[in-house]
């Protein structure tokens, strides 16, 4: 199961810079990644290949890691309501989406990382 690291930020120029270098120089591929600004406040999420080297990375670095988190990956058609019937099949099991972003596409399917607050429930949609 991926996991997710949420950094919070300053939101100026260079921060993603920064912190891709950073990474960069530790080893740690970025497997997914999305970015958000809010209140002056920026909030990185990453999905990473290991974990542990980016965790000690950003502690060297100094930036502030808000959360940690087992997410989802899935895989849905490239088709219009995909989405929608993905996220249908949670709500109906009692699972609420607290992220999502794309990761990307692999064979053809959007590729998407998915944060719930159940991830026992969503498992089995």
């Amino acid at each position: 199961m991926p996991t997710e690291i949420v950094v919070e930020t300053e939101d100026r120029p260079g921060v993603i810079a920064e912190i891709g270098e950073l990474f960069g120089q530790a080893r740690v591929n970025i497997k997914a990644a999305a970015a958000f600004s809010q209140n002056g406040r920026g909030h990185l999420h990453f999905v990473v290949d290991n974990e542990d080297r980016a965790l000690a990375a950003l502690k060297v670095g100094g930036w502030k890691v808000t959360a940690k988190r087992e997410v989802l990956s899935v895989s849905l058609g490239d088709e219009p309501g995909e989405l929608g019937r993905y996220a249908r099949r949670l709500a109906e099991a009692g699972v609420n989406i607290t992220a999502l972003y794309t990761a990307g596409e692999r064979a053809g399917d959007k590729e998407l990382i998915v944060a719930v607050d159940d991830l026992a429930a969503a498992r089995r949609v």
